[in-house]
């Protein structure tokens, strides 16, 4: 597995084409995988998910089964005359260290969801986006139970963890528009199972992975992720 960063120039037309539209920016992540293997593998998928550190800075993160070739992000949306365009590195040193009982500072962007009821003339069942912040965090309590690790505690016995950039999304997918609802969480969590927890860091969290939903990124606890 590969973690990679890629710096994104928000001021090139091609970055706010691919910034305002998940499916686009689903179609660039996709196209740096040319071999199909390198994109998804048994147990395992490329994720990505976008973050603003800082007011005009955007960054793209993945993880993936196989190393990217970011040249035609470069191209489209990035800094072609910077030396260090994108940064991949090897993601399996960290995989294998995690441990039950480790404490880590943690970042997630999701789609906090649930399915309703399948009607006579659907073709899938339709999701809904809980709204509500306290919605959003529970569904991340339940999720935590069954991806290996728990939320850590603050003082007052609350979940240790902070939403921000909670959105609703729509986008033009084929003929049709596709309605998202996202958050970000940062916070701190702790290991209970290490093999469940290696599977939701390579596989994801939730639903709307393939729109930048699910990628669970870690650092060091002191640290912010």
């Amino acid at each position: 597995m590969f973690l990679t960063r890629f710096q994104i120039n928000p001021a090139r037309r091609g970055a706010r084409k691919l910034l305002s539209s998940p499916h686009a920016m689903h179609a660039a992540v996709r196209a740096a995988f040319p071999v199909a293997a390198d994109y998804e593998r048994a147990g395992s998928r490329t994720l990505w998910r976008l973050d603003t550190p800082a007011t005009s800075t955007v960054h793209l993160y993945l993880v993936s089964p196989g190393r990217p070739d970011l040249t035609h992000l470069i191209e489209q949306a990035g800094w072609p005359t910077s030396d260090e365009a994108w940064v991949t590195r090897d993601y399996d040193g960290l995989l294998r260290s995690l441990a039950p009982g480790q404490e880590w500072a943690f970042r997630l962007a999701a789609n906090p969801s649930h399915s309703g009821r399948k009607t006579a003339d659907a073709k899938e069942t339709q999701r809904f986006g809980y709204l509500r912040e306290h919605e959003q965090i529970a569904w991340l309590v339940r999720r935590a139970e069954r991806r290996g690790f728990v939320l850590a505690s603050q003082h007052d016995g609350r979940p240790n963890v902070r939403l921000h950039r909670r959105q609703t999304h729509s986008f033009k997918r084929g003929m049709g528009t596709v309605t998202l609802t996202t958050a970000t969480f940062d916070g701190i969590l702790q290991i209970t199972d290490a093999d469940a927890f290696r599977r939701a860091l390579t596989g994801g969290i939730g639903h709307a992975k393939a729109y930048g939903c699910g990628l669970l990124t870690l650092a060091p606890a002191q640290a912010n992720p």
